[in-house]
């Protein structure tokens, strides 16, 4: 497709979509208690579909009538195994985290991805959960998919120190423990995104954490609750972005999510001096919004314990940095290589063919600014990955002239299908 080049600025208000880790385990977390789930403002994209999916694959009742999803759980024991293989489609998140809860359900499954999906590890769910006591194949002997679990119904408690920062391992190993006999720890490397553990006790479950140290109990049985899934901070990223660098803007973005385990984007933002406003924070839902306007940015350091708080923000935050006043570097993001795409090679080389000036690392990338980007003289291919084919549109919009092309655009339907739509919404109310 052929992306707008070049704005003469970004106004209006947006309310983005649900954020996509909340309403993947909204979803599971019916699925797995007793009694109905009422899951308001879910996010309807393909990512999320596919956990869907998998749940009515093995008996589960769900309900969308458009506006809310009702889910109907019967518990753990209540989950039936599927007549064939469950598709993941390009959902990393739906594959790790079900891995988690089919550990201890008493019969084999396969799971299946597409091309994308079936590239990335799956050896960090796997270890763990042959260790409680499930047998996990894979494609080969660092495991990926197609990946065949089967489950055991009495699983063994762990005591687990996470070797990679991972929300999704993290969560994988809380599922498994809440199937366990006796009391299972986790302990994480740095601090990842609190989700499931909020949601775990929102639906009556029992679950203690004392630094990076999680205590779960076995055998748990959860009630159905209503959930009210707040907007997507990582999809809300692009517009505080776009706003930032494009002349003449001011964005308001009402119900962001702000859980403290995902605002990292929002410091470093204030880190590099962009003009940013939080109101109308609501602490019970954790959501709040968010205003933004064009800013002269200076650059800045990413490391440490703030990269698991804005991993999947990191492509967008690259584009940010281009324009930043002088050098930006960011490090410890290892993790970026097994996401759909080596986000650390393919952002730089977007970027770069753009104009920009970025050097990619082992773990993370040099970034120089203030740098004017150009057209590129070849499409641009998202590789299937939704958040490099957000950045492209993001960049094209700093374009004064010629022509930019979209390759596998569809991709970001995975998390945010009305992009361009809103996109378009913030272009005409600029003029």
């Amino acid at each position: 497709m052929k992306l707008t080049i070049h704005s003469k600025g970004l106004n209006g208000v947006l309310s983005v979509p649900g954020d996509k880790s909340i309403s993947h385990r909204s979803i599971m977390f019916g699925a797995i208690a007793h009694g109905e789930t009422l899951i308001h403002d879910i996010l309807r994209g393909e990512d999320v579909y596919s956990t869907i999916e998998a749940f009515r694959a093995m008996g589960v009742q769900i309900e969308d009538d458009e506006q809310d999803i009702r889910v109907l759980g019967q518990g753990f024991k209540g989950l039936k195994k599927p007549q064939k293989a469950l598709d993941m489609g390009n959902s990393g998140t739906s594959t790790r985290l079900l891995s988690g809860i089919l550990a201890g359900l008493p019969f084999e499954t396969t799971l299946l991805g597409d091309d994308s999906l079936s590239k990335r590890p799956m050896d960090r769910v796997a270890i763990p959960l042959r260790l409680m006591g499930a047998s996990i194949t894979g494609e080969t002997s660092r495991v990926k998919l197609p990946m065949t679990i089967q489950g055991r119904s009495r699983l063994q408690k762990i005591e687990y120190t996470l070797p990679v920062a991972s929300a999704q391992v993290k969560s994988a190993l809380i599922f498994a423990a809440l199937q366990a006999e006796g009391d299972s720890i986790i302990v994480e490397k740095e601090h990842t995104r609190s989700h499931t553990e909020e949601m775990l006790a929102q639906f009556g479950g029992e679950i203690k954490v004392i630094g990076k140290t999680i205590y779960i109990p076995g055998q748990q049985e959860l009630k159905g609750q209503e959930v009210t899934v707040p907007g997507d901070i990582s999809s809300a990223a692009f517009w505080l972005v776009a706003a930032l660098i494009v002349e003449h803007s001011k964005v308001t973005l009402k119900n962001v999510g702000i859980n403290e385990t995902r605002t990292g984007i929002l410091e470093v933002i204030t880190a590099m001096q962009g003009l940013l406003e939080i109101s109308e924070v609501d602490e019970t839902a954790k959501s709040a919004t968010v205003t933004v306007r064009t800013s002269s940015l200076q650059g800045t350091e990413i490391s440490g314990d703030l990269i698991p708080r804005l991993i999947d923000e990191l492509p967008i935050i690259a584009l940010l940095a281009t324009q930043a006043n002088g050098q930006t570097i960011i490090r410890d993001a290892a993790e970026l290589k097994v996401k759909e795409t080596d986000r650390i090679a393919v952002v730089a080389d977007v970027l770069n063919a753009m104009g920009a000036k970025i050097t990619p690392t082992d773990d993370g990338m040099i970034i120089e600014g203030k740098t004017k980007l150009h057209a590129p003289q070849r499409a641009i291919n998202t590789l299937g990955d939704h958040r490099i084919g957000m950045m492209a549109a993001i960049a094209a919009l700093l374009v004064e002239e010629g022509e930019m092309e979209l390759e596998r655009a569809e991709a970001i339907k995975t998390s945010y299908p009305q992009f361009f739509e809103d996109l378009n919404h913030l272009m005409k109310k600029s003029q």
